[in-house]
C-alpha cells in the first residue's frame, strides 16, 4: 500500500470511539501541560484514557496521582497500566490494590520493554510475573476487570515468529483479556494481514489500532526501528524537507493519520487508541477531521438554535 484513501462521510464520526495514552508528568511544567491536553481531549468523549507506568514502578506516585486526579477532577474513565519489569508479584499486586482501593476497574496489563531499554534483552525480574499473560491472570483473580493488552501487527521484535507471538495473545485471552491495543503502524496492510491471523486463530476480541500522530518524525523513525515498526517509503516523502517547519510538519501529520483512522474505517474498524505523547494538537485535530466533535458540536448546535 503506497498511501491511504482519504474519504469521509457526514455521519463517520458517529461511528467511531477513541481512547488516548498519556504519560505521568516528571515535573510541574510538564504536569500543566498534561492537564491543558486532558482539558482539551475531554470533550471528545473517550472511551477511556490510559496511563502509563515505568518499569520497577519507576513512575509509581506520579501514575497514581495522574489517576487519582482523573478520578477526582473530570468524567473520564482511566485505564491504569501496569507492567512486570523489575517488581515481585508482591509488590505488582500491592499497586493493584491500590488502584483497585481508589476505584479503578480498568487496566492496561504489559510485560514492559527490559528496564535496560528497547532493543535489550528481557529477563523476567525473580518472583515476579513472567509476562502478559500471568499479569492479567493475577488482575482476574482481584475482579472482574476491563483489561486491554498489547498486540504487534508486525510481530513484537522479540519473537521468532508470528505464531510464538499469537500464541502469547491467546493466552492473554484465555486468561481474562477484553481487548488488544497494537503497537504504532503506518501501513494498514499489515494490521489487516494480523487481525486475519489472530482471527484464524480463534481469537475474538477486539483488535484496537494503536494510532501514532507524528510530532517529530526523527524520533518516530528512530524509535520505529528499535521497536520492530516499519517506516514507509511514502510516510518519509511526505515529512521530507519540514525538520524546521513545525507548523508545515503538524499539518502534514494530522492529515497523515486523519487518512489512515479513516482508511481503517472504510476496512470495517471503529476503535482507535492515540498515542498522544501528552500533547493535544494533534489529537484534537485528528479527531475533528474524522468527524469526532463531542460536546463541542453539542455547543455549536445549541448556540446556533438560540
Amino acid at each position: 500500500m503506497n498511501q491511504f484513501r482519504f474519504s469521509r462521510r457526514p455521519d463517520i464520526g458517529d461511528k467511531i470511539r477513541v481512547s488516548f495514552e498519556f504519560f505521568p508528568p516528571k515535573s510541574d511544567e510538564m504536569e500543566a501541560r498534561l492537564w491543558e491536553t486532558v482539558t482539551r481531549l475531554a470533550p471528545l468523549k473517550p472511551h477511556f484514557v490510559s496511563v502509563t507506568y515505568g518499569a520497577g514502578g519507576s513512575t509509581r506516585e506520579r501514575t497514581l496521582k495522574t489517576v487519582r486526579r482523573i478520578l477526582n477532577e473530570t468524567q473520564l474513565m482511566p485505564a491504569a497500566h501496569l507492567t512486570c519489569v523489575d517488581a515481585n508479584r508482591e509488590a505488582v499486586d500491592a499497586v493493584i490494590g491500590e488502584f483497585v482501593s481508589m476505584g479503578v476497574t480498568r487496566f492496561v496489563a504489559l510485560r514492559g520493554d527490559p528496564s535496560a531499554g528497547v532493543g535489550t534483552a528481557y529477563q523476567p525480574y525473580p518472583g515476579g510475573y513472567a509476562n502478559g499473560a500471568e499479569l492479567v491472570g493475577a488482575l482476574k483473580r482481584v475482579g472482574n476487570h476491563d483489561i486491554s493488552v498489547s498486540a504487534y501487527p508486525e510481530k513484537h521484535p522479540e519473537s521468532p515468529d508470528f505464531a510464538t507471538d499469537i500464541e502469547m495473545l491467546k493466552r492473554k485471552v484465555d486468561n481474562g483479556a477484553t481487548r488488544a491495543i497494537t503497537q504504532f503502524f503506518f501501513d494498514n496492510d499489515l494490521y489487516e494481514r494480523f487481525v486475519e491471523r489472530v482471527r484464524r486463530a480463534g481469537i475474538y476480541i477486539p483488535i484496537v489500532p494503536g494510532i501514532l500522530p507524528v510530532h517529530n518524525f526523527a524520533q518516530v523513525k528512530n524509535f520505529s526501528s528499535r521497536a520492530g515498526a516499519h517506516v514507509p517509503d511514502w510516510l518519509a516523502e511526505r515529512f521530507d524537507g519540514l525538520a524546521k517547519d513545525p507548523q508545515t510538519h503538524a499539518l502534514v501529520a494530522a492529515a497523515v493519520a486523519a487518512e489512515q483512522v479513516l482508511d481503517l474505517v472504510e476496512r470495517g474498524v471503529n476503535d482507535f487508541h492515540f498515542y498522544t505523547m501528552n500533547r493535544a494538537d494533534l489529537a484534537f485535530a485528528i479527531c475533528h477531521m474524522i468527524g469526532i466533535r463531542g460536546d463541542l458540536a453539542e455547543k455549536n448546535t445549541t448556540s446556533a438554535a438560540a
